[in-house]
């Protein structure tokens, strides 16, 4: 069995992210999503609109998706292929030019997948907040 990991946020849920996680699917038979906890992103300075629980069981709906961990910190990937015996670590090619996954060759394949143009979770912040300006108000609707 071939077993695939791959690494994200995934907050405001969208197509690139489910096309990301069907291709990374397509590379093996099992795939675990490791899922930045929001303790996490608070240290890379990053919030999510959704917590952490509610964006795992949105990616626990998808049918790609295997297994989701908590993704706590840098330093775990090492353990993390070593305690799901993954064979590749998929990530978007928006990494392919970072050296944060170079160590990662000497344990599994290290694979960078093209991400989906036109959509991605910062240009849909970003496009409401231009709306919200635009309008004069809040027309995002807050749970």
């Amino acid at each position: 069995m071939k077993r695939i990991l791959t690494y994200g946020t995934f907050d405001l849920l969208h197509y690139g992210h489910i096309r990301i996680l069907k291709r990374a699917k397509e590379l093996g038979d099992y795939l675990v999503v490791a899922l930045s906890t929001d303790e996490f992103n608070a240290t890379k300075g990053k919030k999510a609109y959704h917590s952490y629980e509610t964006r795992k069981k949105m990616l626990e709906a998808i049918r790609y998706v295997d297994l989701v961990i908590p993704e706590n910190n840098w330093e775990q990937k090492i353990q993390d292929i070593k305690d799901y015996k993954i064979d590749v670590v998929v990530m978007g090619d928006d990494w392919a030019g970072s050296d944060k996954f170079d160590y990662l060759k000497e344990y599994c394949e290290v694979k960078f997948l093209e991400r989906t143009p036109g959509v991605s979770t910062t240009m849909i912040k970003n496009d409401l907040q231009l709306q919200e300006t635009v309008d004069g108000v809040d027309q995002v609707p807050r749970t």
